[in-house]
């Protein structure tokens, strides 16, 4: 996708456009016409680039199309110190407004970075403060001052080719003799429709069975980036000191298993919520409809097949990874109202939520998603992975959501909730996970040793100002609720 210009004596000024790299996601208009570029002085230059970003492949069970992920290069060349230095390109996407959550939009920024893909410059992506959502169309203004590459996205991407180092490096770590009487393991679970393994990593000889699934939705990146810092230093990968007491007593207490991308046909397309024949992962954990069998082998492999393993091995604790678009803030949601749910399973969420937010400031407890209003309309959701293996197994389940947006239990404009702290927040886990062990199977009132910033906390959805009320009431990240 190419958008020439207008030449000066001095030089010619190109801007091209593409999402080729792995995940990427972005299209022309159709009938797009080349931008035309403007002189705006001597030396300075500007256009419009209208894009679209490529919808998912379409879903049967939630009858819509999911988009709302993109990433794209834009290479500029041309440039010259006697010619045109700067140009000025007002980026728009046309379809913003078609997009699965477009109340999500107000208060976003576009991450971009003239760096590359290489975990070596997750620290150069910024937000580009210009951004702003108006009739309809997400629009920003980036001033290109270099020839080259400047990748733009809704969140960084996390390519395929760095999840397969980061396969690699866990195997390595697997092989080394300090992790030997842990007995890790890293192995293929099944394979997706297009063939990529579901890796899992297993790690560690304690009496509890722990596992933690990232990017279900594979649009939500940050997720892995999530998983990337967690298996690091649980795996001892580029360790930033000799010891780590915690990560030692981790895997002394439980046995792990870490699945770093749910979807990785849907990651490799730039989907935002889908895998390759349009399955949400995240509503393939059971049927909830009778012409609609789930997990299965034909729509959801994926699911499947970490499912089947889950009943060989058990399940003590629950964590699904994810990013939220529209509630600026780290969060966890619970299996609340399903049937398994009672105080013991409240105390011990609760537990979590405190151990977490002592681990980690980014972590908050009184912002997320509202609890369903009642037994049966929360039973309907089944197929959502927190519920569903909470009920199974009895045991905690919760979900975890990361902002697309700027976090504003800490903000940082210029850089937002990026990689960086992503990964951070996938280290803070282990020492969660510490506080959690003695009490994840106990019995009688184990909870009178709780701390009192431990008591359960229902969630509001409530972010902006008293009196807010959501648009629409999402449960679950739904685009549209249940009606009936």
């Amino acid at each position: 996708m190419t958008s020439t210009s207008t030449s000066t004596s001095a030089s010619a000024v190109k801007i091209s456009i593409t999402a080729s790299h792995d995940g990427g996601n972005i299209s022309l208009p159709a009938n797009t016409s080349p931008a035309v570029i403007t002189l705006t002085g001597p030396r300075a230059a500007t256009c419009t680039v209208s894009l679209e970003i490529r919808p998912d492949v379409y879903t049967p069970l939630e009858n819509i199309a999911h988009m709302q992920y993109f990433s794209f290069r834009s290479f500029v060349s041309g440039l010259h110190p006697q010619g045109i230095k700067i140009l000025t390109v007002r980026y728009v996407l046309e379809n913003a407004h078609a997009v699965s959550y477009p109340e999500a939009w107000p208060g976003s920024t576009v991450c971009y970075s003239s760096a590359s893909l290489d975990a070596r410059h997750d620290d150069q992506w910024k937000r580009n403060l210009s951004t702003k959502y108006s009739d309809g169309k997400l629009i920003w203004t980036h001033v290109h001052t270099l020839n080259g590459s400047t990748f733009f996205s809704y969140y960084p991407p996390y390519t395929y080719q760095r999840h397969l180092r980061l396969i690699a490096d866990c195997s390595a770590a697997a092989a080394t003799p300090s992790l030997a009487e842990y007995d890790p393991i890293v192995q293929s679970l099944g394979q997706s429709l297009e063939g990529r393994e579901i890796e899992c990593i297993s790690i560690g000889n304690g009496p509890l069975v722990a596992w933690i699934i990232h990017r279900q939705h594979p649009g939500e990146t940050m997720a892995e980036f999530f998983a990337e810092g967690l298996l690091h230093r649980l795996l001892k990968i580029h360790p930033s000191s000799p010891s780590d007491d915690v990560a030692q007593r981790i895997l002394t207490q439980y046995r792990l298993h870490i699945l770093p991308c749910m979807c990785p046909d849907g990651a490799a397309r730039g989907h935002l919520r889908t895998n390759s024949v349009g399955s949400n992962l995240n509503r393939e954990w059971a049927a909830v409809r009778d012409d609609y069998p789930a997990p299965s082998p034909s729509r959801s492999p994926e699911v499947l097949a970490v499912l089947n393993r889950m009943d060989e091995t058990g399940c003590d604790f629950f964590l699904d990874v994810h990013g939220d678009e529209e509630l600026p803030h780290v969060f966890l949601s619970g299996a609340e109202k399903t049937p398994r749910w009672g105080e013991r399973m409240e105390r011990l969420h609760g537990r979590f939520v405190g151990c977490f937010c002592r681990a980690d400031a980014d972590v908050q407890r009184e912002i997320g998603y509202p609890p369903p209003e009642s037994e049966e309309k929360a039973w309907r959701y089944r197929n959502v992975a927190t519920n569903q293996v909470s009920n199974r197994f009895d045991c905690l389940g919760v979900t975890l959501e990361m902002p697309f947006k700027d976090c504003a239990t800490n903000p940082d404009p210029e850089r937002g909730f990026g990689p960086c702290r992503a990964k951070r927040l996938g280290e803070s886990l282990l020492e969660a996970l510490d506080g959690m062990s003695p009490f994840l199977r106990a019995e009688g009132e184990f909870w009178s040793a709780f701390l009192e910033e431990d008591a359960y906390v229902e969630p509001t959805d409530n972010y902006k100002e008293e009196g807010f009320v959501m648009l629409k009431k999402r449960f679950y990240s739904d685009v549209r609720p249940h009606d009936n």
